[in-house]
C-alpha cells in the first residue's frame, strides 16, 4: 500500500472513547467480569466533511424534539437530569430518539475509524510484565496514549491542515499527552513510509455537550460498543458505510497485528440477521 497524496484542503476529526481502560479496584482487584468492569475500550475517531453543518442538523433535531409532546415525560428529557435536554448521549438516549439521530448521521459525509482493545489480553500482557518487572505499575493513561497513536497512525498525512476535537477526560488537562501520543503517530508513520509529515495539526480540546460532532462520534462507537459487549449487530450495521477502518488489535488469529475490519471485510456475522 502506498501512502496516500496529500490534498489542499483541510479535515476535521472528532475522538471519542468507550470505556476508561481501568483493570483494578482497591487493594489490586481484578475488575473484568465485575459490574464495574468494561470488557473492551475503543477509542473511535469520525472525520466529518461539513462540522458546522452536522451540528447545526443535530442541535436542530434536539431542539425539535424536545417540543414534541409524545416525550415531554421521558425522563431523560428533562432539563434537570443533564441528558438528552442538555446533548444526544446514545446511552442515555430512548430508542426512538437513538433511531432519529442515526437517520441524521446516514444522511451526512461522515468516515468512522476505530481502534478495539479487549480487556482480557490487556490484563494479561500487565500480569505478564508484572512477572518480568515488579516496578512496573499499569496506568489506564497508558493505554490511551497507545491507543491514540494506534488510531492517527495513517491519518495525519492526507491534508494540510487537520481539526482534532476531541472530548477532555475527566477534570485532567490531557492536551500535552495527546500530542505526544500524536507524535508517536506521525514518527510510526513517517518510519514506515520514510517521509516527513507536514500536517499542521490543531488540537481543540472540548466536550460532547459544546461540540455535536463529538455527539456523532459517540453514537458511532455506542453502535461498535454494542456489538461487542452484547453481539448486538444491528446498529453499526445499519451504518456499516460510514466505516473507514476498525481495527481489532487483540483478534490475532490471522496476524500479529490484529484484524482490520472494512467496507470489504465486515466485522463477522455483520450482514446477518439482526440480533
Amino acid at each position: 500500500m502506498k501512502a496516500e497524496k496529500k490534498s489542499a484542503e483541510s479535515i476535521h476529526y472528532f475522538v471519542d472513547e468507550s470505556g476508561d481502560g481501568v483493570l483494578f479496584g482497591s487493594q489490586g482487584r481484578v475488575l473484568l467480569g465485575q459490574p464495574e468492569g468494561r470488557s473492551h475500550f475503543m477509542l473511535g475517531l469520525l472525520q466529518v466533511a461539513q462540522p458546522k453543518k452536522l451540528a447545526q442538523e443535530l442541535e436542530t433535531l434536539r431542539q425539535d424534539l424536545l417540543k414534541d409532546p409524545y416525550f415531554k415525560n421521558v425522563a431523560s428529557m428533562q432539563p434537570e437530569r443533564n441528558k438528552t435536554a442538555l446533548m444526544f448521549h446514545a446511552k442515555d438516549d430512548v430508542p426512538e430518539v437513538r433511531r432519529e439521530v442515526f437517520k441524521v448521521l446516514a444522511q451526512h459525509d461522515v468516515k468512522f475509524y476505530a481502534v478495539v482493545r479487549d480487556m482480557r489480553y490487556v490484563l494479561a500482557y500487565v500480569q505478564e510484565r508484572n512477572g518480568r518487572d515488579a516496578n512496573y505499575r499499569y496506568r489506564p493513561d497508558e493505554l490511551y496514549d497507545q491507543t491514540v497513536a494506534r488510531l492517527f497512525k495513517d491519518r495525519l498525512h492526507s491534508y494540510e491542515a487537520c481539526c482534532i476535537s476531541y472530548g477532555v477526560r475527566g477534570t485532567a488537562d490531557r492536551t500535552r499527552a495527546f500530542e505526544n501520543a500524536l507524535g508517536l503517530a506521525r514518527t510510526r508513520f513517517e518510519q514506515k513510509w520514510g517521509k516527513t509529515v507536514t500536517t499542521q495539526i490543531e488540537l481543540l480540546p472540548s466536550s460532547p455537550r459544546k461540540e455535536p460532532c463529538l455527539q456523532a462520534a459517540d453514537y458511532m462507537l455506542w453502535a461498535l460498543h454494542r456489538y461487542y459487549s452484547r453481539q448486538e449487530s444491528r446498529f453499526i450495521e445499519m451504518l456499516w458505510n460510514k466505516v473507514g477502518l476498525i481495527h481489532a488489535v487483540d483478534d490475532k488469529a490471522s496476524a500479529a497485528y490484529g484484524t482490520y475490519y472494512t467496507k470489504k471485510k465486515p466485522l463477522p456475522e455483520l450482514g446477518g440477521a439482526a440480533s
